[in-house]
C-alpha cells in the first residue's frame, strides 16, 4: 500500500481547521493545504489564524495553482458544495480519494455524480464542539471520524465487480493509516448508510432546534418547548429512515442525546453559529430533505414543517438581499 503524503481540504470552517490543523502539526504543513479559488485564496492569506488560543500558520493555495493529491477533505457548508466541487477539481485524479464532512445524506452522491464513486469514501464528523468565529476556533472535544463504504461505492469504471470492491477497499486502508498518523481519531462502520442517517437525525433536531429557538446545546438539552422540538424532529427522520429500509430506532435517538450531553453546554452547532453570522443554513439540507423525502412516502412531518418555516423567515430577515441569494 502505498503511503499518502499530500491532503487538500476545501473549506476553512471550524471543522476544515480543525482537521488541518491536526494534521499539519502531526505531518506537518508541506503535508495539507487548503484549496480556495482566487478572492478566498486572497482573502485567507491576508487572515490570522488562532486555534485554541495559539496561533497557528496554514499553507492556503489558489485552485489553480494545484496538482492532483491522495486525499481531498471537503469542509464547506452544504450551500457551498457546488462550488466547491469546481474549485477541487484540479485536485482530483484517477488515484485521488475524497472524504467530505458535511452534514445531510447527499454529499457523497453529488461528489461522486461529478468525480465517480469509486474515488468516495463515506465519512461522518461527531462528537466535536469547534466554534468558529472569523480566524479563530475553539474546541474542547475533537470528536472522531465513522469511515466506510457503501456498496455501490464500490462499483466505479473498470474491473470485475470484486476487483472494484478491493480497489475501494485499498482505499479505505489507505485512508485509515493517513489518519493514524495524523492523529484524528476514527471508527470504520461495517454499515455506513445506517451510522449517515443517524447523524442525519442529530443534526435534524439539534442543528435546527439551536438555530430555531436562538440557544445552545444546553439549551437545546433543557426541559421545555426547545428540547420537545428537538426530539420530535429526530423521530420524524426515524419514521422516514425506517421507510427507506434503515432500521434506527428510539434507542439510536436515546443514544445520540446522551452523545450531546458530552459537549460543552456553551457550545453550538454550526447551524447556529450561520444565524448568528446572518449566513443562509443548510436548512434545505436538513428539513428541507426531510419534506422532500416524506412527501414521496406519504409520511407527515409537522415538526420539520414548522422548523423549514421559522428558520427560513429568520434568514429572510437578516438582510433584503438573502431571499435573492437563496434561489
Amino acid at each position: 500500500m502505498r503511503q499518502w503524503t499530500q491532503a487538500a481540504i476545501v473549506g476553512m470552517g471550524a471543522l476544515g481547521m480543525m482537521y488541518g490543523e491536526r494534521i499539519a502539526e502531526r505531518l506537518g504543513i508541506e503535508v495539507v493545504c487548503f484549496v480556495a479559488d482566487e478572492e478566498r485564496t486572497r482573502r485567507y492569506q491576508q487572515m490570522g489564524f488562532v486555534v485554541n488560543g495559539d496561533t497557528r500558520h496554514f499553507a492556503i493555495r489558489e485552485n489553480k495553482e494545484m496538482e492532483p493529491v491522495d486525499l481531498v477533505i471537503v469542509a464547506v457548508k452544504g450551500t457551498g458544495l457546488l462550488a466547491a466541487l469546481d474549485v477541487m477539481a484540479p485536485c482530483v485524479g484517477p488515484d485521488t480519494t475524497i472524504i467530505s464532512v458535511l452534514n445531510g445524506i447527499s454529499s457523497e452522491e453529488i461528489i461522486g455524480e461529478r468525480f465517480g464513486r469509486e474515488k468516495v469514501i463515506c465519512c461522518i464528523a461527531q462528537g466535536m464542539d469547534a466554534v468558529k468565529f472569523g480566524g479563530v476556533l475553539n474546541y474542547s472535544r475533537f470528536g472522531e471520524l465513522r469511515i466506510g463504504i457503501l456498496k455501490e461505492n464500490a462499483s466505479g469504471e473498470g474491473g470485475t465487480e470484486k476487483e472494484q470492491e478491493i480497489a475501494q477497499q485499498e482505499r479505505l486502508q489507505a485512508l485509515e493509516d493517513f489518519l493514524d498518523r495524523a492523529g484524528i481519531p476514527y471508527v470504520v462502520e461495517a454499515d455506513i448508510r445506517y451510522r449517515l442517517w443517524g447523524k442525519f437525525m442529530l443534526n435534524v433536531g439539534v442543528n435546527q432546534t439551536c438555530m430555531a429557538y436562538e440557544t445552545n446545546y444546553g439549551g437545546a438539552l433543557a426541559a421545555g418547548e426547545a428540547y420537545d422540538t428537538m426530539i420530535g424532529a429526530m423521530r420524524e427522520v426515524i419514521c422516514l429512515a425506517n421507510a427507506k429500509g434503515v432500521q434506527l430506532t428510539e434507542k439510536d435517538m436515546e443514544e445520540y442525546i446522551e452523545l450531546l450531553k458530552t459537549l460543552s453546554p456553551e457550545g453550538m452547532p454550526s447551524m447556529r453559529q450561520d444565524g448568528i453570522a446572518h449566513r443562509l443554513s443548510e436548512v434545505e439540507m436538513f428539513s428541507g430533505t426531510v419534506k422532500k423525502m416524506a412527501a414521496r412516502h406519504g409520511l407527515q412531518v409537522p415538526v420539520n414543517d414548522w422548523l423549514y418555516e421559522r428558520i427560513c423567515k429568520m434568514e429572510r430577515e437578516y438582510t433584503p438581499a438573502l431571499p435573492e441569494e437563496k434561489k
